[in-house]
């Protein structure tokens, strides 16, 4: 495990080498960072202050997909768990859409934001959380947030249940370490892939990212060198 951090293109280029020079297909990198997160939020939820599901909010990329093996791993070790989408479920592709079949085969519970469920029943649903994970956007936004992504987000920082983000809080800038825009997610715990993210060094990022967790899924950071 790696002590320096790295930056955006960075670490795209471990992704990168990992899967085209290591032959690691981006399925077993994703089972491997969403059983870490999981791992993180069952030890959130010795310490969750109220009973409740744990409730993953999946964006529509990657990050989402992270989410999805997450919400696997804790249905498997018995915990209640919602998983909400804020893209329909059959525009998620690659890697994230295979981990949301898997899901759904088990027979998680999945609820679809605008299909049938609307940002007042989100606001419900988090409050009534003992875990929220932020599973909403990952080191490639670098703009404000938008619709259903930045109300997200403003949902689950006024929802006052811990939050565990997954790999980066959604709306903090992977290099700078401040805010992309007026939307940013609070996280308790940040639990980060390979090594610290370079905004991390930031000292003013703290106050969003939490504790940082450094999850090893399985390659090195070197890698980025």
């Amino acid at each position: 495990m790696s002590s320096h951090s790295l930056n955006r293109q960075q670490v795209r280029q471990v992704d990168r080498y990992a899967i085209e020079q290591l032959g690691m297909p981006g399925l077993v990198l994703m089972e491997n960072a969403g059983r870490q997160v999981a791992d993180a939020v069952v030890l959130e939820l010795a310490r969750a202050r109220q009973p409740g599901p744990v409730v993953i909010v999946a964006g529509g990329g990657n990050n989402g997909g992270d989410g999805f093996v997450c919400a696997r791993h804790l249905n498997i070790r018995g915990h209640a768990c919602v998983t909400i989408l804020l893209s329909p479920a059959d525009a998620y592709t690659g890697d994230a859409a295979a981990n949301l079949k898997f899901l759904q085969a088990l027979g998680g519970d999945i609820r679809e934001l605008g299909g049938g469920l609307d940002m007042l029943a989100l606001d419900r649903l988090l409050h009534g959380a003992a875990v929220v994970v932020d599973a909403i956007g990952g080191t490639g936004v670098t703009g404000p947030l938008r619709n259903n992504m930045a109300a997200a987000v403003e949902a689950c920082n006024h929802s006052g249940r811990p939050i565990v983000a997954v790999d980066i809080p959604t709306g903090l800038d992977c290099d700078g370490g401040l805010p992309t825009g007026p939307s940013c997610i609070r996280a308790t715990v940040t639990v980060t892939f390979v090594a610290r993210k370079r905004g991390f060094d930031n000292l003013a990022s703290r106050r969003f990212t939490g504790e940082v967790i450094v999850a090893d899924i399985g390659v090195p950071a070197r890698l980025a060198d």
